[in-house]
């Protein structure tokens, strides 16, 4: 019997790709509050692009397969993604909805983000 997605995460793995994630998130919080152009010009894209890295590196590393990568990518970039926002949000006020829309943008972008750490893992094979 072939083990599903979730049975298949490799979570020493997963734990490192969220830690990389969350150090980054935090480092682009604190940057934005030093520096405004920052907040206003690199903020979200930035924190989803933090969330897809997270995915990719687990996909990447870990080669488990397909839904294995992007299962794994999308809960390291939420992880990332909601610590980032919350430690954002703990700062100034803000909608409770932002937090809520900008986890599930950051749990998307961390499942492409597996499935191209997982593209990424089957062409360094073919290599």
């Amino acid at each position: 019997m072939p083990l599903s997605a979730l049975q298949r995460i490799d979570r020493k793995i997963l734990e490192r790709a969220t830690l990389v994630g969350i150090v980054l998130e935090v480092a682009l919080v604190v940057t934005s509050y030093f520096v405004p152009w920052v907040e206003v010009h690199v903020f979200q894209f930035g924190g989803m692009m933090i969330a897809a890295i997270a995915g990719y590196l687990y996909g990447m590393h870990s080669a488990k397969g397909w839904g294995a990568s992007a299962l794994a990518g999308a809960i390291s970039g939420g992880t990332c993604g909601i610590i980032g926002l919350a430690v954002a949000g703990g700062r100034k006020e803000g909608p409770t909805g932002a937090l809520i829309v900008g986890t599930l943008i950051c749990i998307l972008t961390g499942a492409v983000g597996g499935l191209f750490g997982q593209m990424a893992a089957n062409m360094k094979k073919l290599i």
